[in-house]
């Protein structure tokens, strides 16, 4: 079987979703969100209120900080719990360049998933990590991932389906940099998905990364050559990818169900 791989490298950034220093401001549907944050991770979150997220542990976090002027950068490294949906996941679209900061799961609340995931500088996400082999049809690697709220089984799934695709497939897929590393975002002070064991990249050599590629690192032209039945693979199964993003990290998925719910 033969495709081809999407690619395109846009000449022009979409326009703004917000100037610098006007970011914050609570989704109008964040009911919506906060009922499918609860029904993606049962295992951690009981509920909400009008104020507070409620973990099952006992623990509870303020939704809003009521902060409205945040620019893009504190929006990355100081959210609050509503900036998560800041702007919707576009599943199921061709992907395009991306609106400016448009960048739909790179939005975290740290303390959330540490709460749920564990410290990893405190080695508290080793103890729930487990092996799995990807892709083992064709001779993957073990890769370590965490078993909270379900990750390993879902990550399995999608080694099991992608082990099914066509061979001109394969090369995007292994060999893989890994999963599991205690770091922060590049560049950021925020914590990266891959610190929980949640998150994997695929083949670096078919990849595209915006501080990689971009000679204007405001204005990244986005760039892809991930075929996107591979990124379909990955959303039916809880993971967003990072190709969607302003900017953008093609080899990058995490477990982010919350993001994909349409209930």
């Amino acid at each position: 079987m033969r495709f081809r791989a999407i690619f395109l490298s846009a000449a022009l950034a979409g326009p703004a979703l917000a100037g610098d220093g006007s970011y914050g401001e609570k989704p109008k549907d964040i009911a919506i969100h906060l009922k499918r944050l609860v029904s993606a991770y049962p295992d951690s979150i009981s509920g909400y209120d009008n104020e507070f997220l409620l973990l099952k542990n006992g623990m509870k976090f303020r939704i809003s900080d009521n902060r409205t002027d945040k620019t893009f950068k504190e929006l990355l490294e100081r959210p609050d719990i509503d900036d998560m949906f800041y702007v919707s996941y576009p599943r199921g679209t061709v992907p395009k360049q991306p609106e400016k900061n448009a960048d739909p799961g790179r939005v975290r609340f740290e303390p959330l998933f540490v709460a749920m995931y564990g410290d990893c500088n405190k080695r508290e996400v080793v103890k729930n990590l487990r092996t799995i082999r990807w892709l083992p049809k064709h001779g993957g690697p073990g890769i370590m991932v965490t078993t909270i709220n379900g990750v390993d089984k879902a990550l399995e799934k999608v080694s099991r389906e992608l082990d099914e695709l066509a061979p001109d497939f394969i090369r995007y897929l292994t060999p893989t940099p890994g999963l599991y590393s205690c770091r922060k975002i590049a560049g950021s002070s925020a914590r990266s998905m891959h610190a929980y064991g949640a998150a994997i990249d695929i083949n670096l050599k078919y990849s595209n990364y915006w501080r990689w590629t971009s000679n204007n690192r405001s204005e990244p032209k986005w760039q892809n050559q991930i075929p996107i039945q591979i990124v379909r693979v990955f959303e039916k199964h809880g993971f967003i990818w990072g190709g969607y993003w302003y900017h953008y990290d093609t080899m990058h998925f995490e477990y982010r169900p919350e993001l994909l719910r349409s209930d």
